[in-house]
């Protein structure tokens, strides 16, 4: 199976580091929070990748052009222009990188990207900036099961502001960024039959999170995988902190992988 990564808009929430380079180049423990995704989904057997570019997408292609100069020791003879690698520690990923437009949207993006799924009936669709310890294969296998056309992960987001339980003025307890209480959101991880393209029209302007999802949900062909783990976004300097903290500590729940 294939996952198809969002990775082309601006990014404007980090403009911080998007000032500079696209947001799923953006680095937790200096790897871009693009490698993170893709570990997670490798993890679980899903390695190849069809990863949709715009903003500053030249700068992903000569990432992965490069990989192998990166994740390696190499000696370099600069006289005769030769390379010997000596540990090569390369993943065995394939991976498309496909210009989608700088301008285009979410729908228009995965419609283009669709292109290149193969004989593939179902996929994984996610977006270039978060990560989470969601167990993948199970998400594919509740959507395989329901036999319906989409499969969208809902999460419940962590507060950004600590919790007060309340007594009168006494506080009977105190948590830093609870879970939230309320309803379940889009975690941003999908697992789709390519039917869904019939949902996309013909405008690079479709949103995904508008009319298609809206389209699927009527009727009654999108189904919620719940997740009740660990799920973060990276949408500001703030979150990109909390992240590389986490990793600087060894304590990043979404480092499933060995």
């Amino acid at each position: 199976m294939k996952a198809i990564i969002l990775a082309g808009g601006l990014g404007t929430r980090l403009a911080e580091e998007t000032s500079v380079r696209p947001k799923p180049m953006v680095e937790i423990g200096g790897k871009p929070i693009l490698w993170h995704i893709m570990k997670i989904y490798a993890q679980h057997g899903v390695d190849e990748f069809i990863v949709c570019l715009g903003y500053k997408g030249y700068m992903i292609k000569e990432y992965f052009f490069n990989y192998a100069l990166h994740m390696s020791d190499v000696t370099i003879d600069l006289r005769r222009g030769t390379t010997d690698v000596h540990r090569n520690a390369c993943e065995d990923w394939k991976i498309s990188l496909i210009d989608t437009g700088a301008e285009t949207m979410t729908g228009g993006r995965l419609r283009q990207a669709m292109h290149y799924l193969g004989d593939d009936e179902d996929f994984c669709l996610t977006y270039g900036d978060g990560v989470s310890d969601l167990n993948v294969g199970a998400a594919i296998d509740f959507h395989r099961s329901h036999g319906r056309k989409a499969t969208v992960t809902a999460v419940r987001p962590a507060s950004r502001y600590g919790q007060l339980d309340l007594d009168g003025d006494r506080v009977a307890a105190f948590a830093e960024k609870p879970v939230e209480e309320g309803g379940w959101i889009n975690g941003g991880f999908f697992v789709l039959n390519r039917s869904i393209g019939n949902y996309l029209g013909n405008s690079d302007a479709c949103v995904w999170e508008r009319e298609p999802l809206e389209g699927l949900a009527a009727d009654g062909e999108l189904r919620s995988f719940f997740h009740n783990g660990f799920w973060q976004p990276m949408d500001t300097l703030r979150d990109r902190q909390m992240l590389e903290g986490m990793w600087e500590r060894q304590e990043a729940p979404w480092k499933t992988w060995h």
